[in-house]
């Protein structure tokens, strides 16, 4: 990957236009960028290029990014004259839509949002083939330099937040312990696996609702972050030195170290009313950590809500967008729970993206430095080719799979 400057692609020398198109995605409500961000944008010498009513479902009218300085324009429009394309869902992280954006797409057209780089090598291969520069944001390392940019940090303090609050509407009991004349009303008991940014935004929200809140996670180094949110730490007798993989994430483990996690937690799940679970391995099936039996222990009426669920759930019964009672458990299982809030969950996303973006810019041109951390981590395709070394490699063992499946 070389050094490269791209300026406006749409056959002139004026600004750099950034375009923003409505999200297509079934039920997604979030937009790419959010009316305050267009003075910083403005200051950098970018234009922006708006689809009407692109920001409407996230609570963001039209006359607000009009007022900003922003221009309304057609889809079509946007995808014909854009030099850049900011989205939440590009292509790969839209399955259900997200073909026609690929085919509006123009060689050096630079495309940056969440693009499912890990798992849809298909479609990076088709952005590859277009010539279009996509940037994910899904592969910001995590460093310091890069935390202002990190969005699934940002969609995780939401799903966080939402899970808690799912949890407490779906419990046939409240969450505070109350003295009241009527006598005492016991707290509920809730358990968070995984203590990542979505499990301590969830616990610090349960404990906020008056939950007795213990949390589990196979990173020890987490124990800290968990204790001083006033929870207690589950441990249990595991070897756990090579859980954290690169960027702080869960690495995932062998069958034999789930199988036995799976037996020494039996006891403290049946032991809670309501169980969140946010155990995910980027790019690989979520691990199972709540069995079918481990449920039948719990009490009729209790909750899980399965954070997981999109790439197959932690809980063995959890069904992707749908809600399961068993034994009279109910167990839940959202995909897109950052959508739910749009209006924050947009402010968040189109600060780290904008943030991104202004990273990249320089002299009106978008510059690849392949020196620079937070560029070459991201970059995904360029000049025609995947780019990115491990979704290269990913995308390469996929094909040589399939060609060995249809020889």
């Amino acid at each position: 990957m070389s050094r490269a400057n791209l300026g406006p692609t749409n056959g002139d020398n004026s600004l750099m236009k950034i375009g923003v198109v409505k999200e297509s995605f079934p039920g997604e409500c979030r937009v790419a960028l959010v009316p305050g961000m267009l003075p910083g944008l403005a200051k950098a010498g970018l234009d922006v290029l708006l689809e009407s009513n692109a920001g409407q479902a996230a609570g963001f009218p039209d006359a607000q990014y009009t007022s900003k300085g922003a221009v309304l324009a057609s889809r079509s429009e946007v995808f014909a004259q854009a030099d850049v394309i900011l989205q939440v869902r590009a292509p790969g992280a839209n399955p259900a839509t997200g073909s026609a954006d690929l085919a509006a797409l123009r060689k050096e057209q630079v495309v940056i949002g969440m693009c499912e780089p890990l798992t849809s090598h298909a479609v990076t291969k088709q952005l590859a083939s277009a010539g279009v520069t996509a940037f994910a944001m899904e592969l910001m390392p995590r460093i310091t330099r890069a935390q202002s940019m990190d969005s699934l940090s940002s969609m995780a303090t939401v799903t966080g937040y939402k899970a808690v609050l799912l949890a407490a509407m779906t419990l046939p009991r409240m969450f505070p312990m109350l003295m009241t004349a009527a006598g005492t009303i016991t707290p509920a008991k809730v358990l968070i696996v995984g203590a990542g940014v979505a499990g301590l935004q969830a616990i610090s929200v349960a404990r906020r609702l008056g939950a007795v809140v213990s949390a589990y996670d196979v990173r020890a180094a987490v124990k800290e972050q968990v204790l001083s949110l006033g929870a207690k730490f589950v441990e249990l007798p595991l070897e756990t030195a090579g859980a954290e993989g690169a960027g702080g994430y869960a690495k995932a483990q062998d069958e034999a170290f789930y199988h036995r996690q799976r037996e020494l937690m039996a006891k403290v799940v049946a032991d809670h009313d309501v169980v969140i679970t946010t155990a995910a391995i980027p790019g690989k099936p979520s691990p199972v950590l709540v069995t079918a039996d481990m449920v039948g222990g719990m009490a009729p009426g209790s909750v899980i809500v399965d954070l997981a669920a999109e790439r197959g759930g932690n809980c063995e019964l959890t069904k992707a967008d749908e809600t399961v009672v068993i034994h009279g458990v109910t167990i839940l299982g959202p995909t897109n729970l950052a959508s739910t809030a749009p209006y924050h969950a947009s402010q968040m996303y189109a600060k780290n993206i904008t943030t991104f973006l202004l990273h990249l810019v320089k002299d009106n041109r978008i510059h690849i430095d392949a020196d620079d951390e937070i560029t070459r981590e991201t970059l995904l395709t360029q000049g025609g080719r995947i780019v990115h070394a491990r979704v290269g490699e990913l995308a390469a063992s996929d094909a040589a799979s399939a060609d060995g499946r249809n020889s």
